[in-house]
């Protein structure tokens, strides 16, 4: 297949190896976007054992693999969650991978609960004794309704099937207290594709089986039933609210122009999808 790049490629990948990335993760993906929602249920609980091991440079096995990619990852997410922490907080991190971040967490919270489809785990040294891991099917969820104060997750929303994702949402309501917040974020549609697709097509193709705006995940948290929502905008390394209405604001001049015009204006006025849904 003749694949013409779209991207400049990452310094420390080959396109062979970028090549082969793509359409390992792209034949996954296709499956899952075909799949029934019995069948996603067993292509969860695989897909990343079955990705990693036909793409051994993936650059998420290589972050796992450095102690300051992984250092930068954490500032990165404390960043946007820890005003919301507090010793007394239970915290849910949904997709934590390989739990460094939750360790991180477990030091400024009174319980974490690290929620994903499988462990990837293995190579922590030592877990905290306030840290549990909970492997789930991506539906069902063996944890009490009202257990948790803060619900995170970080590049998580975007790797839902569509049908899925209100699901995820009201199983993030059901755990939250009343008063209680998800704090997320996600890769926006309008400076995509952030997947692996990037550097081939214009529209994600890999595991981001959907990429979102603020107005589409706005009007879904809505119907779901959380009573608020509002975004965080990054600058010089902090996070400050703004109100909902300016990211749909902007999204609705944006969205009649050209892809690669909405593109580079989205860099600079949306930046990032980072919400905080309230319950």
């Amino acid at each position: 297949m003749d694949l013409a790049l779209k991207a400049p490629l990452p310094a420390d990948r080959s396109l062979a190896q970028v090549r082969q990335h793509y359409l390992v993760e792209k034949a996954i993906a296709d499956r899952l976007r075909a799949a029934s929602r019995e069948e996603r249920q067993a292509l969860y609980a695989v897909m990343y054992t079955e990705l990693f091991a036909q793409v051994p440079d993936h650059p998420r096995l290589r972050r796992r693999e450095s102690a300051v990619l992984t250092r930068s990852a954490n500032i990165s997410k404390l960043r946007v969650v820890a005003r919301f922490l507090h010793p007394e907080a239970v915290f849910v991190e949904f997709g934590p991978g390989d739990c460094r971040f939750a360790v991180e967490a477990a030091r400024r919270v009174r319980r974490v609960i690290g929620v994903d489809i499988s462990d990837q785990s293995g190579s922590l040294d030592q877990r905290p004794d306030n840290l549990q891991l909970v492997v789930y099917d991506g539906y069902n969820l063996d944890l009490p309704a009202a257990c948790a104060d803060v619900v995170f997750s970080d590049q998580l929303i975007e790797h839902f099937h569509p049908e899925d994702t209100r699901l995820h949402f009201e199983l993030a309501h059901r755990l939250l207290r009343p008063g209680g917040r998800y704090v997320f974020r996600t890769p926006h549609a309008f400076t995509g594709p952030h997947d692996v697709s990037r550097y081939f097509c214009d529209e994600p193709q890999g595991f981001h089986l959907k990429e979102w705006t603020y107005r589409e995940l706005g009007d879904l948290l809505r119907e779901v039933g959380y009573a608020d929502r509002y975004g965080l905008w990054r600058l010089r390394g902090r996070y400050f609210r703004l109100p909902f209405a300016y990211y749909a604001t902007v999204e609705r001049v944006l969205a009649g122009r050209p892809k690669a015009q909405k593109r580079l204006l989205a860099r600079y006025l949306i930046r990032e999808l980072c919400m905080v849904a309230e319950r």
